[in-house]
C-alpha cells in the first residue's frame, strides 16, 4: 500500500462512527494515514445534542470535517472535494435518495480517486439481480456496473448482511418482543446473515488495509448466519420467553406489498423471505479466515436485551 494514505468516509452515522473510529485507530499508529469525513454543513454547525456529541468526538480524535452535501451537489462538486483524497469509504446509506448512490461513484471516479469502497453494506446484490422487490438494489447493481466497466479507480465491495440490530427492530416485525411473536421470513428454515455495526466498522478497517491489498472483490463479512427457527429459539431461550411463532410466506409478503407498493419494509421483507443472496457461510467469510471475534446472534441479545420481559436493556 503506497504512503500517505488521505481516507475521507461519507456520512457519520451510526455506521459512520463506528468505521471512522477504528479508521482511527490505525491511524494513530502510522502518521502517514489522516482521516477525515464528509457532513452537510448543517450537521456540523448543528444544536442537536446527539450531533453535537458526535461532533466533538470527531473533533476529539482529529478527524478533519469536511463539509458537503451528497444529495444537493452536482457529480462536479462532489468530485472537486473528492478528488484531494486516495480512499473514499461511502457510509451514507439510502437516506440521500434514489441516484444518490450512482451520482457518489460517477463523482468518485470522475475525481481519479485511487480506491472506493461504495455503500454495499447489506446483501449480495449480485446474487439477487435485477428486478427484485426493493428497486433501490437496483441502483447499487448499477453502482457494481459502473465499477466494473473501469480500471483507474480500485474497489472493494463490503457485504455484510443485515445488520443485527434490525432482527429486532418493531418496525420490520420479525422479532416483535411487544406482541410477544416472532415472524419468519419466508420459511423456518430460511437463513439470514446479520453483522452488528460495529463488528462492520473493525471488518472495514481491516479489510481497507490488509496486506496483500484487497483490490476489486466482493468481500463477505458475518457476524452470524441463522435460520428463522434458530433465531426464535433462541431469543427463547436466552430471554425466558416463549414467543408465539408465525410463517410469513412469499405469496403472502407479496400481497402485503401490494397493499403499499411504496412501503420499504414490505419490499425488504419480501426479499429477505425469498431468501437469495441474504445469507453466506461463516467459515467462508473474511473475519473467520483471518480469526477474528465477531458478535454472533446470542452475544448481541445478551448484551441488548433483558431476560424475562425482553424489554431492550
Amino acid at each position: 500500500m503506497s504512503r500517505n494514505q488521505t481516507i475521507l468516509v461519507l456520512g457519520a452515522g451510526e455506521l459512520g462512527m463506528a468505521v471512522l473510529r477504528n479508521l482511527v485507530r490505525r491511524a494513530d499508529l502510522d502518521a502517514s494515514i489522516s482521516i477525515a469525513v464528509l457532513l452537510r454543513p448543517s450537521t456540523i454547525d448543528s444544536s442537536d445534542a446527539v450531533k453535537q456529541k458526535d461532533i466533538a468526538e470527531l473533533r476529539a480524535l482529529g478527524v478533519e470535517l469536511v463539509p458537503g452535501d451528497l444529495a444537493k451537489q452536482s457529480v462536479s462538486a462532489l468530485a472537486d472535494i473528492f478528488a484531494r483524497f486516495d480512499t473514499i469509504i461511502s457510509c451514507s446509506g439510502f437516506a440521500g435518495g434514489q441516484d444518490t448512490q450512482r451520482k457518489i461513484t460517477q463523482a468518485v471516479l470522475d475525481a481519479g480517486v485511487k480506491r472506493y469502497v461504495p455503500w454495499q453494506f447489506g446483501v449480495d446484490y449480485d446474487v439477487i439481480g435485477r428486478g427484485s422487490a426493493q428497486d433501490l438494489f437496483d441502483e447499487q447493481l448499477d453502482v457494481r456496473d459502473l465499477l466494473r466497466s473501469q480500471e483507474q479507480t480500485q474497489w472493494i465491495i463490503v457485504s455484510t448482511g443485515m445488520f443485527t440490530s434490525f432482527l429486532f427492530e418493531p418496525s420490520f416485525g420479525v422479532v416483535d418482543l411487544a406482541g410477544n411473536v416472532v415472524h419468519a421470513l419466508g420459511s423456518w428454515d430460511n437463513a439470514v446473515t446479520v453483522t452488528t455495526a460495529e463488528d462492520i466498522g473493525a471488518l472495514t478497517s481491516a479489510i481497507v488495509f490488509s496486506e496483500p491489498a484487497i483490490v476489486n472483490q466482493v468481500v463477505r463479512v458475518a457476524g452470524d448466519t441463522v435460520t428463522y427457527r434458530q433465531l426464535a429459539d433462541t431469543v427463547d431461550r436466552l430471554l425466558g420467553l416463549n414467543l408465539r411463532r408465525t410463517e410469513w410466506s412469499v405469496p403472502e409478503l407479496r400481497r402485503q406489498l401490494a397493499e403499499d407498493p411504496h412501503d420499504a419494509i414490505r419490499k425488504y421483507r419480501v426479499v429477505f423471505a425469498e431468501g437469495c443472496g441474504v445469507s453466506w457461510d461463516k467459515k467462508q467469510t473474511f473475519n473467520a479466515q483471518r480469526g477474528m471475534t465477531v458478535c454472533g446472534l446470542e452475544d448481541w441479545v445478551r448484551e441488548n436485551l433483558q431476560s424475562g420481559d425482553g424489554v431492550p436493556a
